[in-house]
């Protein structure tokens, strides 16, 4: 039987017939999508982004400085560098290792939480904003072409009359 209007048509193919031939495994294949999940991560550039290059960079020159004429023992500058260096990079590890997976988990809650938010509630409320501000913005210029339009129309045909003149006094 034929129908007046023609049932809705996925791109995948036909609703009403799911094992419909145009979703063979072909047409499937075509659109795969890549898992967020299972994508693999940079071990070498653990920054490809680049949102720290301004921020974290510290060397031991940056902090530690000895003006000419007043230089310690080689030996305690060397030293020194070395101490800070291995702090530095021990410390960092040591606080990743204990602190890093939970606030990876506290991250992770956090902008699961921002996402849902702006999916479920910020973007609905912007949209029926509009929707509302939709209809109030027509009832508004039907009030503006309703009553200013003639007053102001009225004033221009009174004034088009009235020419002004300037003249240059010397």
């Amino acid at each position: 039987s034929e129908f007046l209007h023609s049932p809705f048509i996925r791109k995948q193919g036909n609703i009403y017939k799911p094992n419909n031939k145009d979703m063979d495994n072909d047409s499937l294949n075509e659109k795969t999508m890549e898992d967020v999940h299972t994508k693999e991560i940079d071990l070498v550039n653990r920054d490809p982004k680049r949102i720290n290059d301004d921020v974290v960079k510290v060397d031991f020159e940056d902090v530690i400085a000895e003006p000419a004429g007043t230089y310690s023992f080689d030996g305690v500058w060397k030293a020194s560098f070395t101490t800070f260096t291995v702090t530095k990079y021990w410390c960092y590890r040591l606080l990743t290792a204990l602190v890093g997976i939970p606030l990876a988990l506290i991250w992770g809650i956090f902008f699961a939480i921002l996402s849902f938010i702006h999916i479920w509630a910020v973007v609905p409320c912007v949209k029926s904003y509009l929707i509302e501000i939709h209809c109030v913005s027509r009832v508004y210029s039907i009030c503006v072409h309703t009553f200013c339009d003639p007053l102001f129309e009225a004033m221009g045909k009174c004034f088009n009359s009235i020419r002004i003149r300037t003249i240059k006094e010397v």
